[in-house]
């Protein structure tokens, strides 16, 4: 069974890019019928915040992507330290006593000499005497995970195809600190074994990590002596901005910010879906045709450009699309179907909608008209006859008694009627504005300004 997950750090809110990982997984599982997972990767206590691991999941909810299971790193580190003592035993993973200051320096030496900043393994060259010094003196080591250099780093990305690393030429990576905590590299790979994980779709930023995990999964299968497969990989392109730069302003999207612009849900999805992709970006509010059209083989390594205008338009789209069951608890106080089928068209998001409907609840701003229009308002309220389409029959009177046409015609009316010069179908809005209401707003218009 294809099981994927999402597994972000409670530091902090999503933001697209993270929207637009999690979304991918889960469309992958759901096309496939499988399972689509959430990890809480709360290893890092002192960052870790509860108020963002209920935010991560509230966000998952009003997108719609429910997972089929969660599991917190926190409570699974006894799984760590045994995988720890496994490797240990099989001398793939070593203590290393430099500090963070030794290790910068020895950084910056590399560098200029024109060097990759690669570790040294000067660990390895320790005796068993220095490090029990070491350990005497109190000095507590932090832990290199030992790479195969005689194994070349191969595999086929989904989305990138061939990848090769020459394991010589990457750091040793530190899987765990000297306080006992761990990093990122372990734990992801001893869950995504533990959790059956198939597939593994992240940012291209992880493409190192994942050479340096490849070796991790092949060290730990082996110390497990189970039959099980690592996950199959692929790294999708990150964001850009719209100017085709990276932004920062990326990394502070996220729901809260779509919500509070009452953006739909299926707009955010309808775009990250197909975003970086040869597919079409479309106003698709049915996500099980973005679902069933899911494919690795049309991304494209090329950044993926977030617009925002992009967004809004889609969003426009999708809401015109809605019909009133739909919206209706969301829907100002008295607007029924004929009025949100009136409003509809002229709204962006569903907040503006209430602008939209004072137009018939009123007060309408009123103006100021000239006296040639307030005389042709008269004709309109003594004229007034209420029937299935009264619009229709107002303006075509109208258009005989008085001779105007086109804009003459239509625009003083709707000023005097909506207080406006563009908005809803006439024709749709008198009936809701109703007959009585409809003469006295005429009838305003048509009084002089000392009356």
């Amino acid at each position: 069974m294809t099981t994927t997950r999402f597994a972000p750090s409670p530091t902090g809110r999503l933001h697209v890019g993270n929207i637009r990982t999690a979304l991918h997984n889960w469309m992958l599982a759901r096309r496939d019928g499988g399972r689509f997972l959430l990890r809480i990767d709360d290893t890092d206590a002192e960052r870790s915040r509860e108020e963002y691991v209920d935010a991560i999941r509230q966000d998952l909810a009003w997108l719609g992507m429910e997972p089929d299971g969660e599991a917190r790193q926190s409570e699974r580190l006894a799984l760590y330290d045994a995988a720890f003592d496994r490797l240990k035993a099989a001398g793939r993973v070593y203590p290393a006593y430099e500090t963070a200051q030794e290790l910068e320096l020895k950084r910056k030496i590399l560098l200029g000499r024109g060097k990759p900043p690669i570790y040294d393994r000067a660990a390895l060259d320790l005796t068993d005497e220095q490090r029990a010094a070491k350990d005497a003196e109190g000095v507590a080591p932090h832990w290199r995970f030992k790479l195969d250099h005689d194994e070349p780093i191969v595999w086929e990305d989904g989305i990138r195809g061939t990848q090769k690393f020459d394991a010589a030429q990457l750091s040793d990576p530190v899987i765990r600190r000297a306080d006992g905590s761990w990093l990122y590299m372990l734990p992801s790979a001893v869950d995504d074994l533990d959790m059956g994980v198939t597939d593994v779709l992240r940012g291209e930023d992880h493409v190192s990590n994942t050479a340096v995990q490849i070796q991790m999964f092949t060290a730990l299968l082996a110390a497990q002596h189970e039959a099980q497969q690592m996950p199959r990989f692929a790294h999708e392109a990150l964001l850009v901005g719209a100017e085709g730069k990276l932004s920062k302003r990326l990394g502070s999207l996220g729901c809260d910010a779509f919500r509070e612009r009452g953006l739909e849900p299926a707009a955010l999805v309808a775009l990250l879906a197909r975003l970086g992709t040869s597919q079409p970006v479309e106003p698709i509010a049915d996500r099980r045709v973005l679902v069933e059209g899911f494919d690795l083989s049309t991304f494209s390594r090329a950044p993926a450009r977030f617009d925002d205008a992009e967004l809004d338009r889609l969003n426009a789209a999708i809401v015109h699309r809605l019909d009133y069951d739909d919206v209706a608890a969301r829907l100002p106080e008295g607007m029924d179907k004929a009025g949100w089928h009136a409003i509809r068209p002229n709204i962006s998001t569903i907040g503006e909608a209430a602008e939209w409907w004072r137009l018939v609840t009123g007060p309408v701003a009123e103006i100021a008209f000239e006296a040639d229009d307030r005389g042709y308002l008269a004709v309109a309220a003594q004229g007034l006859e209420w029937g299935d389409d009264p619009w229709a029959s107002l303006t075509g009177r109208l258009k005989e008694q008085t001779g105007r046409k086109g804009k003459a015609l239509f625009l003083p009316l709707r000023q005097a009627l909506t207080g406006m010069d563009h908005g809803p179908d006439m024709g749709e809005l008198l009936p809701l504005i109703g007959e009585t209401e409809t003469r006295a707003r005429l009838e305003r218009a048509a009084a002089s300004p000392e009356d």
